[in-house]
């Protein structure tokens, strides 16, 4: 195993990787230190919890070695204020001994707020797309010495609809640069990307893409409702021992809500909403307080979750299965973080199987399956429940077979077989009817 010393890091980072506790590093940034430092585009496919984000960071601060006039040298885009926020922590972290100067901006605040923490200078800045391009044409922010070019979670970035606006940013910063791009999954609109974006890059993947960290225990369990599930996730929180930090994963803002109503009674310790309706401020102190162990039990949408960087989540517990099945391996990633154990649990309906199938092809292992435990009351399905799930799995089979015609296709109307009747003749539809409104 390489060392930091091997690697030739710096000195006073090395002096802050030993008080944070990385002794060695992590496969991807053995791979990725040298190859970054030798100045070439690079391609990094790495599931999350790999250390990715030291595997870019620790070679640009070697690069930049020290603070060094007003305006960024090296723009790091993310697709969350989450990740903005995590990274700019991580930033911290390792520039202690350092005079590098930082900062993390992101939507959901004033922009005149980040305009003041760039304006005495910063080496390193953090970004959304979004919030940058405000500052930028506000003339807050002047991208013009940028050398290096991070695009971090490229995949979820052109799932939110960024390329337009990182395009724009590609015809303002200086043409001669280094571009770094990282992802967990490597789908074809992030092969597309790649082409766009890096010139003749140097790939780095530590696993192929979409593989789950070795670490992780998966298993799921089958449920036949929405009831059901809620009584499954109370039945097992109530091992506070075994689940003693746990982030819950649900599809939606209403789903979050309910879970919430639910354990908030039902079980202990300290419990939080992560979701888009929630309040900046009140976003990053639910994550604070969850990374310092003060908060058991965290439920989240998928987005808000992104740049949770919690290295002891004892279970990730998939209450519905993700919109996109790459998101699962994003899921499952937020616990077994630092070469530390840690479970992952998905419960599914009826209507979610098709959906485990299609994610267990992307992460090329099967997941077993767990019986639901004495216990747990079995709710019968509400009709309304579940007609949406027999829709649903009609749907899911039409796109297996477009031949197929389930109970909910729609059904072609009999023509009438009765003449139709002549209407009478003071409906007639002539001028004088038409003025008058049929009044004689």
């Amino acid at each position: 195993m390489t060392s930091f010393e091997e690697l030739k890091v710096n000195k006073s980072i090395l002096k802050a990787l030993k008080e944070i506790g990385f002794e060695e590093p992590t496969p991807i940034q053995e791979q990725a230190i040298p190859v970054i430092r030798s100045g070439v585009d690079v391609l990094g496919i790495a599931q999350t919890g790999t250390g990715k984000t030291a595997a870019y960071l620790l070679p640009i601060f070697m690069k930049l070695v020290k603070a060094e006039g007003e305006d960024p040298r090296v723009l790091i885009l993310v697709p969350t204020r989450e990740l903005s926020i995590q990274v700019g922590e991580d930033i911290e972290e390792l520039t202690q001994y350092s005079n590098l100067r930082h900062a993390a901006i992101y939507g959901g605040i004033g922009w005149t707020k980040h305009a003041e923490l760039i304006k005495p200078g910063i080496d390193i800045l953090v970004a959304t797309p979004g919030r940058l391009l405000d500052l930028y044409q506000a003339g807050a922010v002047s991208l013009k010495k940028i050398k290096t070019l991070v695009i971090d979670e490229a995949d979820r970035m052109l799932d939110m609809g960024f390329m337009p606006q990182i395009r724009k940013l590609l015809e303002i910063i200086p043409v001669k640069r280094q571009n770094l791009l990282f992802s967990a999954t490597f789908n074809e609109k992030v092969e597309e990307m790649s082409h766009e974006f890096l010139a003749f890059p140097e790939r780095i993947e530590v696993a192929p893409s979409a593989t789950p960290a070795q670490l992780v225990k998966q298993s799921y369990f089958k449920v036949p409702n929405f009831r059901t599930k809620l009584n499954l996730i109370q039945h097992l929180l109530q091992d506070e021992e075994t689940f003693n930090r746990v982030l819950i994963f649900v599809r939606t803002k209403e789903h979050a809500d309910s879970v919430f109503k639910i354990i908030k009674r039902k079980t202990e310790g300290e419990k939080r909403i992560l979701h888009s309706n929630k309040g900046q401020s009140s976003r990053i102190n639910a994550i604070n307080a969850f990374k310092d162990g003060d908060i058991r039990i965290m439920i989240s949408t998928d987005v808000s979750a992104r740049g949770l960087d919690v290295s002891r989540i004892s279970h990730v517990i998939n209450f519905d299965l993700p919109q996109r099945y790459e998101d699962y391996v994003h899921r499952i990633g937020r616990t077994a973080r630092a070469n530390n154990h840690g479970e992952a649990i998905t419960l599914i309906d009826p209507a979610e199987e098709y959906h485990l199938k299609k994610i267990e092809q992307i992460i090329r292992m099967e997941i077993p399956e767990r019986k639901i435990p004495e216990g747990v009351e079995i709710a019968d399905t509400p009709k309304p429940e579940r007609q949406d799930q027999l829709r649903e799995i009609d749907r899911q089979k039409r796109l297996e077979d477009p031949e197929f015609k389930g109970a909910f296709h729609e059904k072609k109307r009999r023509p009438s077989a009765q003449k139709p009747v002549n209407p009478p003749k003071h409906f007639s539809k002539t001028k004088k009817f038409r003025k008058t409104g049929g009044r004689r």
